[in-house]
């Protein structure tokens, strides 16, 4: 692992931080994802502390799914339906709900789109 950059070890350590409560939220929290923040939060880490990289990538209940990610590539059938879920979700929101107009709602649709054909080329296990 390179040596953390003095210069800006702080503003990754706060990266890190704050993505680790967001992800421990998503833990208890339906639509908020828990493996995207904890990936970042994984990178912050590596750039700022080589102690709190550990950590999370040792922890008992986040460490195996960053592990998997990291050796495998692997995303959980869990978290593939998690996020088309909350894709789903939104886009059904801004459609409906928030009415936007419809530009907004293709180009939102699209990148959707992108998002959902990368996490389902995944390998699963």
């Amino acid at each position: 692992m390179p040596e953390p950059n003095p210069r800006f070890r702080f503003l990754f350590l706060a990266l890190g931080f704050v993505c680790v409560g967001l992800g421990g939220l998503g833990a208890v929290l339906p639509l908020l994802p828990t493996t995207p923040f904890l990936l970042v939060a994984l990178w912050a880490f590596s750039r700022s502390s080589n102690r709190f990289h550990h950590w999370l990538y040792t922890h008992p209940r986040f460490g195996p799914r960053l592990q998997a990610w990291h050796e495998h590539g692997i995303v959980p059938v869990k978290v593939k339906v998690s996020a088309l879920t909350a894709m789903g979700v939104s886009l059904a929101f801004m459609a409906f709900v928030a009415k936007v107009k419809w530009p907004v709602l293709a180009v939102a649709a699209g990148l959707m789109l992108v998002g959902a054909t990368y996490v389902l080329s995944r390998p699963s296990r």
